[in-house]
């Protein structure tokens, strides 16, 4: 499946879930936590190919996701994704050590999810600070940014690792 997504930094988390309601989209799923770990090899393969292997911790449950490269685009993030849920979680993480793979980053957010359609509109709570993450069709997305009073301008194609990493080279 190909994803398409782009992030947007807010700083009034609470109005703006009230905006998104406002604007015909319905609540998915309450605020959650989330844990996230990337693996990769010791010499950084899927990193080089700027690929990722991520397990996802939501309360009891733990999704294996594949990221493949990033297409060509301005402003949005396009990459294939291919997700599965995981029953033994304990089990996954001896697989992938036997097969070579090492934790190489963990980051954790708070997550409240709506929807609008067949657009994805998640509200992330973040150590870097509070992002809204539109996930849909072009259109889709640049039409609601528009009706959040956001211009493309505004569109951040990274993903946390890099957001992350970007912020914490600052300090």
């Amino acid at each position: 499946m190909v994803e398409i997504e782009v992030k947007i930094r807010i700083i009034d988390i609470k109005n703006l879930g009230e905006k998104i309601l406002h604007l015909g989209a319905k609540l998915e799923k309450e605020r959650f936590y989330e844990e996230n770990t990337l693996y990769d090899f010791p010499s950084k393969i899927l990193y080089k190919k700027r690929q990722a292997l991520r397990l996802r911790k939501i309360n009891k449950k733990s999704f294996l996701t594949f990221k493949g490269p990033p297409q060509k685009s301005r402003k949005f993030k396009i990459r294939e994704e291919y997700e599965t849920e995981v029953k033994n979680e304990k089990q996954l993480r001896k697989i992938l050590k036997s097969l070579g793979f090492i934790p190489v980053f963990n980051y954790e957010k708070h997550r409240t999810v709506y929807r609008k359609k067949s657009l994805k509109i998640s509200l992330d709570e973040t150590s870097i600070g509070n992002f809204i993450e539109l996930e849909g069709k072009r259109g889709e997305i640049v039409k609601f940014a528009n009706a959040l009073g956001v211009s493309k301008r505004e569109f951040i194609k990274l993903d946390y690792i890099q957001l992350i990493k970007k912020e914490s080279a600052k300090t």
